[in-house]
């Protein structure tokens, strides 16, 4: 694998506390799921995270496959999830908008896109990811 990119992050007390970009380019709290305190989980910096890159990947790939969608966007549904074994796991419903293309075409560009969106290789596997497209005039 060649590594094209690389950034680090370090947190401080978890689910209570700061986390960081080690460039100090990025600062958040980061507070439980429903909290009253300021901050954000990680469950919706996944999200923020796997959206935009999901989108991003349906981008490059249309390009690629000369498809030309007048618009589109993601949206990331991220559900933290008790795991019968005990541990915790990740839910995820991916949604594609997308629109200017037929339903066929519109759906051949999500699947291609979800194999080619590092986020979502991270996730084969391990993570079952549903996907969703609504297609808009």
């Amino acid at each position: 694998m060649k590594i094209l990119y690389k950034t680090s992050a370090t947190a401080t007390g978890g689910r209570s506390g700061v986390s960081k970009l080690d460039d100090d380019s990025f600062e958040v709290n980061i507070v439980p799921p429903g909290s009253k305190r300021e901050g954000v989980n990680p469950e919706q910096l996944f999200a923020i995270g796997y959206s935009a890159c999901f989108d991003n990947a349906m981008q490059m790939v249309a390009q690629h496959m000369k498809l030309a969608p007048t618009a589109s966007s993601t949206t990331i549904e991220v559900g933290l999830a008790q795991l019968e074994s005990g541990g915790f796991g990740l839910d995820i419903d991916l949604y594609a908008n997308i629109a200017g293309l037929s339903e066929t075409d519109a759906q051949t560009l999500l699947d291609t896109a979800h194999k080619a969106c590092p986020y979502s290789n991270a996730l084969h596997g391990n993570v079952d990811v549903r996907l969703h497209l609504k297609l808009a005039a």
